[in-house]
C-alpha cells in the first residue's frame, strides 16, 4: 500500500518553533511529527510512502537518510514554489501510477501535523465499497471550514462556519455540514482528472468533480480521537492527552 504525507507547509502557525525547522521535524511527546505519521501509516500496511517538502527540505531529507527511511521506501517531491495539497499531489502523481498493479490500488494521503484514532483500514474498505473517487475523514465538529455532504454522504459544497453561506456544487435536498480530518483516501483515477495546473487546493478539485458527478464520499469519524498539531497549543494538548491515556 502506498501514501504520502503532505509536509511542505511553512508551519507559520507554529512559529517560532518552525523559525530553523521544518513543521514535519517539530517534536511531540519525544518524537517528531513525521515520525508519528509514518509510524501510524505503517501500522496499516504502508511500506511505500512520497512526502512532499519545501519549508527546510534539506533537513528532512537528511532526517529520513539518518533513520534509513524508517524501514520504508520513501520518496521525497521536492516543491521549489508551494504548489498546494492538489498541486503538490499532482505533481508527486508518478509514485501512484507506477507499475501496472500499484497503479490500481487506492491509496492515503495524510496531512503531516495531525494525529488521530481512525481506523485506516475500515475507511479503506469503505472507499472501495463506495467506489468513489476519493473518502475523505470527517467529524462533526467545529471548524473554521465546512465541508457539505449530502443525505448520501456524497460531498455537494462547502461553507465558511456554520453561520456563512452555503456554496454548493450540485443539488441537495439537505446537507450536513461536517469538518475534515485531513485524511484521503484515492483512487489513482482521479490522478488523470486533475485538470488544475500550478498551485491549487485538492479541495477545489473534489468540488469541481463533485460537481461534475464524481463520488467525493464522507467516512465519518465522530468517535476517533483527532487533533491537528498546528499550533503550539495543540502540541500541549497532544501531550497532556497522551499523560492522562486519553
Amino acid at each position: 500500500m502506498k501514501a504520502m504525507v503532505f509536509a511542505a507547509g511553512l508551519g507559520t502557525r507554529l512559529r517560532p518553533l518552525t523559525d530553523h525547522r521544518p513543521k514535519a521535524l517539530v517534536e511531540v511527546t519525544g518524537r517528531t511529527l513525521l515520525d508519528i505519521a509514518l509510524a501510524r501509516l505503517r501500522t496499516f500496511g504502508v511500506a511505500e510512502v512520497i512526502v512532499n517538502v519545501h519549508h527546510h527540505a534539506g533537513m528532512i531529507v537528511d532526517y529520513l537518510a539518518a533513520h534509513r527511511n524508517f524501514g520504508m521506501r520513501i520518496e521525497v517531491s521536492r516543491e521549489d514554489l508551494l504548489l498546494d495539497t492538489g498541486g503538490g499531489l499532482k505533481k508527486a502523481a508518478w509514485f501512484f501510477l507506477e507499475g501496472s498493479e500499484g497503479a490500481q490500488e487506492p491509496f492515503i494521503l495524510h496531512n503531516v501535523d495531525v494525529v488521530s484514532s481512525i481506523d485506516l483500514a475500515r475507511m479503506m474498505q469503505f472507499h472501495v465499497e463506495h467506489n468513489a473517487l476519493a473518502t475523505l475523514a470527517v467529524q462533526d465538529r467545529a471548524t473554521s471550514r465546512y465541508l457539505l455532504f449530502d443525505a448520501k454522504g456524497r460531498l455537494c459544497g462547502r461553507q465558511a462556519g456554520r453561520d456563512g453561506n452555503a456554496e454548493l456544487v450540485c443539488p441537495a435536498d439537505s446537507v450536513q455540514p461536517l469538518a475534515f480530518c485531513g485524511i484521503h483516501i484515492v483512487s489513482p483515477r482521479l490522478l488523470t482528472m486533475l485538470d488544475e495546473d500550478g498551485a491549487f487546493s485538492i479541495i477545489d478539485a473534489y468540488l469541481r468533480l463533485a460537481a461534475q458527478g464524481g463520488t467525493i464520499a464522507a467516512f465519518r469519524a465522530d468517535d476517533c480521537y483527532w487533533r491537528d498539531l498546528g499550533r503550539p497549543e495543540s502540541l500541549a494538548q497532544l501531550e497532556r492527552d497522551v499523560a492522562s491515556g486519553a
